[in-house]
Order: C-alpha cells, then structure tokens, then sequence
C-alpha cells in the first residue's frame, strides 16, 4: 500500500513517467439522475452511464493537492437530460489512498432551455456550469471506488435556472 500511495502523490519516479504520459485516469460509473440535493427539485429520472478522462495537464500543486483537466459525458437512460463537460479539478490525496476532489468547469446538454412538461427540467441555458465533489478510496496500486455528486446549472444568468443534479459510485483506473 506505501509503495501505491508513493506512486499516486507523484514520487520523483512518478513524475517522470507522468510527463510522458497525457491522461492521468479513467473514470466510469453509474449516477442516478436528477437527485435534488442542491437544485431542491427533482423532475426527471433514471440513470447517466458516466465516463470521465483525467489529463496530466496542467498538474499543478495547490493547496497540497493537484490541479488537472478533464472530460466527460453522462448518457441518461430514459432519454432525459445527457451531459458533455470539461473542466479542472482540484485533488487531494492522503496516503491511505482516501481522495478528495472537487471542481469548476462547462457543460453542454441536450436538455430543455424552456418547457410545459412537468416531467422535463427547464435549463434555460445551452451551456451550464459544473460543480463535482467525490470521495473514494484507491487501492491495489492503479484502481478506486469513489462517491461523486456533481450540479450543472445556469447561476441564474438566465431564466429559467432550474439546475440537474447527479449522485452515484464511479471506478476509477489510475495510469
């Protein structure tokens, strides 16, 4: 376990071969959607099928944790609200494998802006923001199982803002 927690906070080893390298990680997981934990209203349902790219770019130290990129989609199953977003995420981990991150970016979705359904989400806006937080756990060296809720809305700067939640698990694969 030390020698995993050696390589996933970047020992001098680690940096060399992670500036060879691009992508940092692979995340895949299960969300369900619309869950109304910061948006306070839930509308739509059933469940995102999550993929998301972690890059070694810009891998800068803050706060002692790692600022990186990334890139991801939510797929909705029932034909609601999908979701393309990139962003930055800070990342903090400890060295018992236990991992925090949270973030800030854009997300682009094939939602309604504007709507009479009472069964749709009205986003009032084709580009939203992101905001992610996750805690997981990485063990046996590259792989982890983590808890992520994320929140894309307009910030009110347009109308209507009613904002989409996502809670679910994720695996994550570490390079």
């Amino acid at each position: 376990m030390t020698f995993f927690v050696s390589y996933a906070l970047c020992s001098e080893e680690g940096q060399k071969d992670q500036k060879q390298k691009w992508l940092s990680a692979i995340r895949m997981g299960l969300l369900a959607h619309d869950v109304a934990i910061w948006s306070l209203s839930r509308k739509e349902g059933g469940v995102d099928f999550n993929t998301e790219f972690l890059f070694t770019w810009p891998n800068y130290s803050l706060f002692a944790g790692i600022v990186r990129s990334n890139l991801g989609v939510s797929l909705n199953n029932q034909g609601d609200t999908s979701k393309i977003y990139s962003g930055f995420l800070w990342e903090y981990i400890r060295q018992s494998g236990v991992f925090f991150n949270s973030g800030i970016g854009i997300a682009v979705h094939d939602g309604e802006l504007e709507t009479d359904d009472d069964d749709k989400k009205e986003l009032g806006s084709r580009i939203l923001f992101r905001i992610p937080f996750e805690i997981g756990l990485l063990f046996a060296q590259h792989h982890g199982l983590s808890i992520m809720f994320d929140h894309v809305s307009n910030a009110y700067l347009a109308e209507p803002n009613h904002g989409l939640d996502t809670l679910g698990i994720r695996y994550t694969y570490r390079f």
